[in-house]
């Protein structure tokens, strides 16, 4: 139905007693399926913050591929940090970058989307932790989010003189109203919890990690009763147009990455971040 979302590729899940696991191979994401609910916990697990670099993109990808194949009847989306969802995409994929690379790791980046924003299992993001920027986007395109206390989140590209693409900015637009939408993206804001909740980016605030991945437990319990076809198709349709237009525009969205991304201004501009980080982590 949906091109990009329908892709397949080798199974790699492995099989203890009757529990899917992820392989050592696969560190950087760990699976583990529920053998009563048969819901998949994704743990992202690339520390210290859980930067989304081509590596980690790809076992994301690859996750999401085994999951379909093994038709998954839900996904929670978590963090193996205590206090960090994603911190984002890694600056390094960009900073001083190989074209090919960037090509490889911005095409990747555009799969995860398609894959997660268009999946046909249901899926919710447990966000136990800071999720700015691309860490926000994978929540924002999960069907459903469940925040901890005392955390940020929100699409805070302008903050770093970057533009959103359009296809972060439809996921943005799907979970809140267009208005608060505009304002979030051009102030690049950057929400607290409860800020979240009241703007519509998250459903649910949690106490924990634990009471996210209950409630989050909770909201996949709803559609047992559901036809599995019937919500997957309705999902699917409501998304179409978002997904349609990427997949319509790929290449020239991978195109323009590049050409923004190597402009001197930016480069000088990431290089500084960097200097920031560095100075901030000697303290």
């Amino acid at each position: 139905m949906l091109r990009s979302v329908l892709r397949a590729s080798t199974t790699r899940l492995g099989v203890t007693g009757s529990r899917f696991c992820s392989s050592a191979a696969d560190k950087l994401v760990i699976t583990e399926v529920d053998d009563k609910t048969g819901y998949a916990t994704v743990t992202l697990n690339r520390p210290p913050v859980n930067s989304l670099n081509l590596e980690l993109l790809t076992a994301i990808s690859e996750t999401l591929d085994d999951l379909q194949n093994n038709k998954s009847r839900g996904m929670i989306l978590t963090s193996s940090s205590k206090s960090v969802f994603s911190a984002g995409l890694d600056i390094m994929e960009m900073y001083k970058p190989k074209v090919d690379r960037m090509k490889e790791f911005w095409s990747t980046l555009q799969d995860v989307w398609f894959k997660l924003y268009g999946s046909p299992f249901p899926t919710v993001a447990a966000i136990n932790g800071h999720s700015p920027a691309g860490g926000c986007l994978l929540s924002l395109c999960c069907e459903y989010r469940v925040m901890c206390q005392n955390y940020t989140i929100g699409l805070n590209e302008t903050r770093l003189g970057i533009v959103a693409p359009t296809w972060f900015m439809a996921s943005m637009r799907n979970a809140m109203s267009r208005r608060d939408a505009e304002m979030a993206l051009t102030l690049g804001t950057l929400f607290t919890t409860d800020e979240a909740l009241k703007v519509g980016l998250v459903d649910e605030v949690a106490t924990s990690k634990e009471d996210a991945i209950a409630k989050a437990t909770a909201f996949l319990d709803k559609f047992k009763k559901i036809s599995p076809q019937a919500r997957s198709m309705t999902k699917q349709a409501l998304r179409s147009k978002d997904i349609m237009e990427l997949e319509d525009n790929r290449t020239q969205d991978i195109d323009l990455f590049v050409y923004a991304v190597t402009q001197p201004k930016v480069q000088k501009g990431l290089e500084m971040y960097l200097e920031a980080l560095k100075a901030k982590s000697t303290k």
